[in-house]
């Protein structure tokens, strides 16, 4: 939502700075938008996987929802906790079943915000199936967990990299439409001044386009990616911190306690407030 917004302030101050005293008319250069942000995005798929240039796309989509809330984080609590109260009950191996199918599981099914993260439920299916295994040692899976966990926050930060390469290169881009713009303008030199006025005017939209896309949109769209992917890689640790309680043999509440403590203040849950929550922890 903020994206967006801030989208709407930029515009907002520029153009409203900008038209008491100047023609909008002139702005409109759609030969100018094509050089830059056509040779732009050439340049984004020169250097970058196709991998990268989807999550682009789909990681600027998840910004503008903003990361994980509150509520996403007291949910996967509870969950945590309906999982070991099984596990404790019944035996890790009940809890088979539960990760071998998690969209028909009738435990997981409880948590819907739970289960639209695709990657958080592989996840915690996976290291909950190494418990089904005979997995025993904690401090080993905690290691594996640790490297898992590098590697999929460097995967989630070469995207917001990516996008912040693409917008230094925009002032750099707006140029060459400049550059474009004066050689017009002095094969033009013979016509009347109001001409020339207006051909190097719109040269100079080329580098006004290419500096305000750059600090305007682009870089400020990778520095929320990052600050969105580094948000919701608590969810991550979250999991772990519980995981590792529950391998340790502490009780599912002392489990979750161990990653509700984890979270930062504007994300964790009272004590008392998920105390409660987990009385009506849902049952397998």
């Amino acid at each position: 939502m903020f994206l967006i917004i801030g989208y709407i302030v930029v515009i907002g101050s520029v153009l409203g700075g900008y038209l008491p005293h100047g023609d909008f008319g002139i702005l409109v250069q759609p030969l100018e938008v094509l050089i830059i942000f056509g040779a732009a995005f050439g340049a984004y798929l020169t250097a970058n996987p196709l991998g990268i240039v989807k999550k682009s796309f789909t990681y600027t989509l998840r910004a503008m929802k903003g990361p994980k809330k509150k509520a996403a984080y007291l949910e996967l609590l509870i969950c945590l906790y309906a999982i070991f109260r099984l596990a404790k009950s019944k035996g890790d191996l009940a809890l088979e079943s539960h990760v071998e199918n998690p969209e028909s599981s009738s435990l997981f099914s409880n948590f819907p915000m739970l289960m639209k993260d695709h990657h958080a439920m592989e996840f915690m299916c996976d290291y909950l199936r190494l418990l089904t295994l005979g997995t025993t040692n904690s401090y080993e899976l905690e290691a594996v967990m640790d490297q898992e966990l590098e590697t999929h926050h460097e995967e989630e930060h070469a995207v917001a990299a990516a996008v912040q390469t693409a917008g230094d290169g925009l002032p750099a881009l707006g140029i060459v439409a400049a550059v474009l713009g004066v050689i017009v303008t002095m094969s033009s030199v013979t016509e009347p001044p109001e001409i020339l006025g207006g051909l190097i005017a719109a040269a100079l939209v080329g580098t006004f386009l290419g500096i305000l896309g750059a600090y305007g949109f682009v870089g400020p769209t990778a520095s929320i990616i990052k600050n969105t992917v580094d948000a919701d890689g608590k969810y991550f640790g979250c999991i772990k911190a519980a995981l590792i309680g529950h391998m340790q043999g502490y009780a599912p509440q002392v489990s979750v306690e161990f990653a509700r403590k984890t979270l930062p203040h504007n994300l964790r849950p009272s004590f008392k407030e998920l105390d409660e929550a987990l009385q009506d922890a849902p049952t397998a």
